[in-house]
């Protein structure tokens, strides 16, 4: 059976199906605490769900605490994925290097499946929500969107030998990421209108078992496995220790300049991702007064954001052409914060919906800073890298999740637009740190590492 290099339907189904049940698993939650809270069934009509907006009012002061448990257990249900997801990002994605990048594909869709499962089990025989906490765990052993992504990317920057083709390969990939992630919430709340949770979750987990078949069956691996890997597994311990070696010798071998270049990098990539942990509310901000959205609005909103993805494509696709990616950069994050200062003050459904308007960039430097680290580092040394980036998401999503949820529980109350301003206000210390590096001792030329010649000279000069 001959088999193909596109990685990219692999990346389209488990991103739908990822983003077909990641709103409908909030929804979830919210309608369940709901329930628990008023000891009734929850109300959702064609315009809006049912939601109190008198202040004075005693169903006013439960709805806030249902908005409050909600964004606690969300937060306490990333953190009991994440430090088993990180391990295993780390790992897999890392030795994606010497043993391939299926593994890092096929691992994440099984455990994706898995918990789909599960949550078709608890919606349909309303089991109590703290099995959620196993479901979670489960997910993390399978690495989870991080080595997923790792992975994904990974594979790319394998068949990719152009490096204006792997900006451009790598923009695509993030055009999918939201675009798909768009349509899915679009879809999402006539899913749950026409066939409810449980059915909801059953297609899903048919779409990553679709992947899987892909993925072992269709997809060409990208990375030669040697005869004695095949013949002689290493043992743990061993696989471990070229895990983190790999990684140690990334940084250890790198000259002084370029070892500077992918910490700062990698430390611009964690803050800008840190503070876009804050449009992870915008669910429960919409079902709160004065929007009370339903799951209709919600997916509405959701795709929104397919023409944010499409636009911060295209910026990529004709900013690269003209511009250096670190400039791309800074206009992404400026865009981010005009968006979200907008999020913290927008009470109308109209308001909300424009929001995107000055947002329609802001997904620029993730797959820019993505491509500059992939361009840093040598081929073997794409793992490595990937692996730096993946257990950052991991690490950095779930400590910006948990800090948001806390955040917008305690100031609900009285703004619930504090945690949106807060994240435009960190959106500062990315840009300081790339205003430092336009204002360094090196040259400027140093700072673009777009091409392997200009690699090779700052190698050879500071070696």
């Amino acid at each position: 059976m001959r088999k193909v290099l596109c990685v990219e339907p692999v990346i389209f189904t488990y991103m739908f199906a990822a983003s077909l049940t990641s709103p409908l698993a909030q929804q979830f939650i919210y309608r369940r605490l709901w329930e628990e809270e008023y000891n009734s069934t929850f109300v959702s009509n064609s315009n809006a769900t049912y939601c109190e907006q008198n202040k004075s009012s005693p169903t006013y002061i439960k709805q806030k605490e249902v908005q409050e448990k909600a964004s606690v257990l969300n937060m306490q249900l990333d953190l009991t994925g994440a430090v088993p997801s990180l391990i295993v990002a780390f790992v897999i994605v890392a030795n994606g290097d010497r043993q391939g990048r299926k593994r890092s594909l096929v691992l994440p869709s099984m455990g994706a499946s898995i918990a789909n499962i599960c949550l078709t089990v608890i919606s349909y025989f309303s089991l109590s929500l703290s099995i959620l906490f196993v479901v979670a765990f489960i997910t993390g052993l399978f690495g989870s969107m991080a080595t997923f992504l790792g992975g994904g990317f990974a594979f790319i920057a394998d068949v990719c030998h152009d490096e204006k083709q792997k900006t451009t390969r790598i923009a695509v990939v993030d055009l999918i990421f939201g675009a798909v992630s768009g349509l899915a919430g679009l879809l999402s709340g006539y899913f749950l209108r026409g066939i409810g949770f449980t059915w909801t979750f059953v297609t899903a987990s048919l779409l990553h078992v679709i992947n899987i078949i892909y993925i072992i069956f269709f997809l060409e691996e990208t990375v030669g496995v040697s005869e004695f890997q095949h013949q002689a597994p290493v043992s743990c311990k061993e696989l471990l220790r070229e895990t983190f070696s790999g990684v140690y010798m990334l940084f250890k071998t790198a000259p002084y300049k370029k070892r500077i270049l992918i910490i700062t990098l990698l430390f611009t990539f964690m803050t800008y991702l840190f503070t876009i942990g804050g449009s992870s509310l915008f669910t429960l901000y919409e079902l709160d007064e004065p929007l009370c959205w339903n799951e209709v609005y919600i997916g509405y909103g959701a795709a929104a954001f397919t023409s944010v993805s499409l636009t911060s494509f295209l910026g990529v696709y004709l900013f690269s052409k003209c511009l250096k990616d670190i400039y791309i950069v800074f206009i992404g994050i400026f865009s981010y914060i005009g968006g979200m200062v907008m999020t913290a003050f927008a009470k109308t459904t109209l308001l909300m919906f424009l929001v995107r308007v000055p947002s329609l960039l802001c997904f620029m430097p993730i797959p820019v800073l993505r491509s500059m680290l992939s361009k840093v580092v040598l081929t073997g040394e794409q793992g490595a890298v990937f692996a730096c980036i993946a257990c950052l998401e991991v690490v950095t999503g779930t400590i910006s999740l948990s800090v948001f949820n806390i955040l917008y529980a305690a100031t609900v109350a009285w703004f619930s637009g504090f945690s949106f301003l807060l994240s435009a206000g960190l959106c500062l210390i990315p840009l300081a740190v790339l205003c430092w590096l336009l204002c360094a001792s090196w040259n400027g030329e140093d700072l673009a590492l777009l091409v392997p010649e200009e690699v090779s000279s700052i190698d050879s000069t500071d070696s």
